[in-house]
Formats: structure tokens, sequence, C-alpha cells
């Protein structure tokens, strides 16, 4: 049978064609490098459409060949994984935070560049804007030639930055004057990229669904403990930001104890560094190794014993109401630190009754401290780059 003329062909349109180059993308993005035939087969394209795509991207810098593999047992010529081009395309993410501000640079398979902090002791909208002015014309330099590979700048946030004043001690009209201030255009106004914004923990969330936990984990609530604890949501493999982008608000959760209106009343590291600074220890201590000391323990001990049943509370109705697989907890603790909070958190769910409910296990989070400006830089390589219909795909594949 003979093939139809190249010139008689009828074209595909040019939004099914980009569709597609973004499946197979993201295909490759969330399973790693895979043969032609096995992309083919996760995302439903045939084997001619999916080779035609592959070496398309391939020409365009956003894909590579890798060294040819040989499946032990199998005959025939050994496979050519496909893998993303780590230089294919950039981006930078940025964390604006009640503390501090986080600028960094990511390549298109998720590896940081480059990344600066700027620590404060409250977020002067003035004095941020500035410092963030400088900091992206400071990382655009660095990455030399790559910076025109450079798709968008991603900003994560807290949605309520002038909320919760009362908790620091700083001028409150500082405070306030961020619920007058759209974040989002405040950045796009300091350059001519296109910027994408995100409540922090939901960006956060995304750097753990897409480099983490996400990978083997399919429905999953996201906790990340940093100055005030929050959270991010993950249903059927894609994030789940809500109608108003604030699913996972975990810190909001009510409390009974009068003293302790809301889970971050007890569970944000602010409550720590609070402790440390009232017994005369640096509240920076709270995010590192010294927290483990003979002499900082015991203030450690006294807010895990508040802070753990607090959180499995909050853990155990959010159950209730989502049915997920695990809940990842990460944050800017150290490593240690957060297992314990994991393993005590854990024991305190033994305590609540489990009937009619499935208990989600207790997992640690990949990402760390980096994630919310991560998972920001994440925004822009998903805008430019993913399947609009599905975020993430997750179905799996066969051998």
């Amino acid at each position: 049978m003979s093939s139809t003329p190249a010139s008689t062909a009828t074209p595909k349109p040019a939004g099914m064609r980009q569709m597609n180059e973004r499946i197979v993308l993201q295909a490759v993005r969330v399973h790693g490098p895979l043969p032609k035939s096995k992309i083919a087969r996760l995302t439903h394209l045939s084997t001619q459409t999916t080779s035609l795509i592959v070496d398309r991207l391939i020409d365009d810098g956003l894909l590579a060949r890798e060294a040819r593999t040989r499946v032990h047992g199998r005959m025939g010529q050994p496979s050519v994984p496909i893998s993303l081009h780590a230089d294919g395309a950039f981006s930078i993410g940025v964390k604006v935070g009640r503390r501090r501000l986080d600028v960094l640079t990511m390549d298109f398979v998720g590896q940081v560049h480059a990344r600066d902090v700027i620590e404060y002791a409250y977020p002067d909208p003035r004095m941020v804007f500035a410092l963030l002015s400088g900091k992206i014309d400071q990382m655009m330099a660095a990455l030399g030639k790559n910076a025109a590979k450079v798709v968008g700048i991603g900003v994560a946030a807290p949605l309520w930055l002038g909320g919760w004043h009362n908790f620091f001690d700083t001028p409150p009209d500082v405070f306030v004057a961020w619920n007058e201030i759209d974040i989002s255009a405040r950045v796009q106004a300091l350059t001519t990229l296109p910027v994408e914004f995100a409540k922090d923990t939901t960006a956060a969330c995304a750097a753990e669904l897409l480099m983490g936990q996400g990978r083997v984990l399919g429905d999953f609530l996201y906790v990340f403990i940093g100055t005030f604890i929050g959270g991010g949501l993950v249903i059927d493999g894609r994030l789940h930001a809500g109608p108003k982008g604030n699913a996972g608000a975990i810190w909001s959760f009510p409390l009974m104890d009068e003293g302790t209106p809301q889970l971050l009343n007890v569970a944000s590291i602010y409550v720590l560094e609070k402790r440390f600074t009232d017994a005369g220890f640096p509240a920076a201590a709270a995010h590192d190794q010294r927290a483990l000391s003979a002499q900082l323990w015991p203030l450690c001990e006294a807010w895990l014993d508040a802070a753990c049943p607090a959180l499995a509370a909050a853990i155990t109705m959010g159950a209730a109401l989502v049915d997920v697989d695990a809940i990842v907890i990460d944050g800017e603790l150290d490593r240690q630190l957060l297992r314990e909070v994991l393993t005590r958190t854990n024991t305190a769910l033994d305590a609540f009754d489990w009937q009619g409910m499935v208990r989600p296990r207790l997992v640690e989070g990949e990402i760390g401290a980096d994630a919310r400006a991560m998972g920001g830089a994440i925004l822009p390589l998903y805008a430019h780059f993913a399947p609009r219909h599905v975020l993430f795909l997750k179905s799996g594949l066969n051998a």
C-alpha cells in the first residue's frame, strides 16, 4: 500500500500539535527517560505521531537521546531512551515570605542553578520589590547565553501576607500595606517576562508532586511547616488549588483550646522561634541542627508536645473530608527534627477513632526548605510546556 504523499496530507491544527507536544513532554517529565514506544503507549498517540513529535522536540532542544540500552532477556535492537534536555528552557522562582525573600533559577529538568536568600525582620513591600528587581537582574546575568531561554518568573507568596501581623514585633502599617498590593502585578512591572503566581504552600506542593513523593503517590494532603504551617492538596495525581487558590489551608484549622484558636498558633516555626528567643537563643536556630543541641532540645520537645497532637487532629479531620493515600510533611526544619514531628504525630493519631475512615500514612517530604521557591519556578515551565487539560499525567506504564 502506498503512503500518502506529504504534500497532500492533512496537517494537524496548530493547537492540536502543541497539545500533543506538551503531552509528550509531560510524559517524559513525570516518568523519566523513555523509549519512543513507551511514550506512545503512555500518551495514546500513534507510534508514527510520537516519533515525529519526539524528533521535532529534539530539534527544538527540549528533548535529548540517551545512550542505547538493552533490556535483559529481550531480542532485537536496544532501545534509545528519550529524556528532557536540561538546557532546553529555564525559569526563575521567587518566594516572598514573612521572614525572607528567596530567588532561584531552575533548568528544564528541575535542577537549581543559582539561588539567593535575603532575610529580614519583616517584609516591607518597598524593600522587598526593590531587592527582587536587583535579584532578577542578577539571576538573568548569571545565566549568560541561557538567559534567552528563560520562559518566565514564578512567584510563590502567602495569599494573606498582611494577615496575623500581631504575631510579629513589626509596624502594623507595613503588613496592612500588603492587603492593597497585587503581588503578581508588582512583579510583572519589574520584568518583560511572563509572571505566574500561586499560594506559597501550593507552589511547594507542586514541587513535591513533580520532584518528590508525588512521583509515586496519586492522592495526598501536603503539609509544609514554615514560619506559618500551611498545605496543599493533590487529587488523582493533579494539584488541586481550589476555586480561590486556597485548597489545603491547614494553617487555619480551628482548635478547641481557647488560647490556641488555629493550628498555626501551635505548629508553626515562629512558635518554636519564640521559645528560643524568650530563652535567649537565636531564632534562626529553629531551622538547623542547633535545634538538636542539649541546650535547645527541651524547648523543641515542648513545641513538639503541643504541635504534634494539634497536627494529628487537623489530619484526622482532613482524612474525614478528603480520601487521600498519604499525608506528606515537609518544612524548614532540620531533617531529624522533621522526622520527630512525623513520629510523634503518627503516635498522636493512635488516639483518634478511625471507624468509618481510612487512616492515611505519614510520609516525609523530599524537597525541604527550597520547596516554595522551586514550586514557583515550576509554574512558568508548566504554563509554557504542560498540557492544559491534564496538568500531571500519572497513568502507569507496563514494562
